[in-house]
């Protein structure tokens, strides 16, 4: 990597970590009151996972963007994939709106399902262009292929 392209690739982590804390807002403030009030499944992860989980995945599509923007520079077709990249970001952000925000676990649901269609599309999409930006990606598809089913358990029991 040349040292001119760090700040690409910062700023696209950067991008994708800003979504993470914007999402956020909505998440916090409701884990200790409403969250906290839900009927949760057994297989439910302790609170503290997710922060985690959550910021390294956000890390990984910020180095799969930059990935997929490098190859871009010299492959034609970029156009959509990183229009669907945009697409699964957005409904990653708008999932936190719905189910957290508007305590909407239905909501979520719908979410959720578009955005794992999404990711696949990403995934696929990427991997025509670098197959390390499409690898990058499977833990974000494994951990939301997750936590769609959780997200419906949620919906179900309460």
């Amino acid at each position: 990597m040349d040292s001119r392209e760090i700040p690409t690739l910062i700023a696209a982590i950067l991008l994708c970590e800003f979504v993470g804390v914007l999402g956020s807002f909505f998440t916090f403030s409701e884990i200790p009151t409403w969250y906290a009030s839900l009927a949760k499944p057994a297989f439910s992860p302790p609170g503290w996972v997710f922060a985690p989980v959550w910021t390294t995945l956000y890390a990984l599509m910020g180095v799969s963007l930059y990935l997929i923007w490098k190859k871009g520079q010299e492959k034609a077709g970029i156009k959509l994939p990183l229009a669907i990249f945009g697409i699964q970001l957005s409904l990653n952000f708008l999932w936190s709106v719905f189910f957290f925000g508007l305590h909407s676990p239905f909501l979520g649901v719908i979410c959720i399902i578009l955005l794992w269609l999404s990711i696949a599309a990403m995934l696929f999409s990427f991997y025509k262009i670098s197959r390390t930006a499409a690898y990058l990606l499977i833990p974000y598809l494994l951990w939301v292929s997750f936590a769609s089913i959780l997200n419906a358990m949620f919906w179900m029991l309460n």
